[in-house]
């Protein structure tokens, strides 16, 4: 059976809400629970219908960008949602992550890429715009580009032996988010943009062993 993904739609302007509804709703494992024109709309709605995923627009009148992501996550009871950046800039990237966000988008994204990065989150995956995973790798690579820590071997080898984030959190001791921030510290320093080619380039670098 199809594991129904509810989504929340968030940005200012309607017109991207109806299309990204037009887009997103005719999946069918996608349900548009709901969608709001700001931050503070979102975090209510998010305490009342608990979607699994928000995709959100970061630049926003009032609660919007990093306040925003925080907020999100702290919202409701339970499980905090899945959020997932869907923006037109790339500037925003790091301190999107670093707040909690799950993804980080372009609104130029085809909107099969978009599907499958909503279900991406929705697993726990971290799923990054080609620009975004750029400027990411600017940012980490500057100290020690391929270098990885202990700490990053670590989480990269649970990965490998098929561990989720909150699995490797769990077996290190350590918060799901500090996971997935190793995580992407490892696809800058190795130059990939997800988990499995993480993994293929670490066996090629000799950094894992089968």
């Amino acid at each position: 059976m199809t594991t129904l993904i509810r989504l929340l739609i968030v940005d200012d302007h309607p017109i991207v809400r109806d299309g990204l509804r037009a887009v997103l709703g005719r999946e069918p494992d996608l349900e548009i629970a709901g969608e709001a024109g700001d931050g503070e709309e979102a975090v209510r709605l998010t305490a009342r219908l608990a979607p699994d995923v928000v995709l959100l627009d970061l630049r926003m009148p009032g609660l919007a960008g990093v306040a925003a992501i925080r907020a999100l996550r702290a919202a409701g009871e339970g499980e905090p949602p899945r959020v997932l950046v869907l923006t037109t800039f790339d500037t925003d990237v790091l301190p999107a992550l670093e707040a909690g966000a799950d993804g980080y988008l372009l609104k130029d994204a085809p909107p099969e890429e978009l599907a499958r990065a909503v279900r991406a989150t929705h697993r726990g995956e971290t799923v990054l715009a080609p620009a975004a995973a750029g400027r990411l790798a600017d940012h980490v690579r500057r100290p020690a580009r391929g270098v990885l820590t202990g700490r990053e071997l670590e989480v990269l080898r649970l990965v490998a032996g098929g561990a989720t984030n909150r699995e490797a959190a769990a077996e290190l001791f350590i918060s799901e988010a500090s996971v997935k921030t190793h995580l992407l510290h490892v696809y800058a320093k190795l130059d990939v943009r997800d988990r499995a080619a993480a993994v293929g380039e670490a066996y090629r670098r000799g950094l894992l062993h089968p």
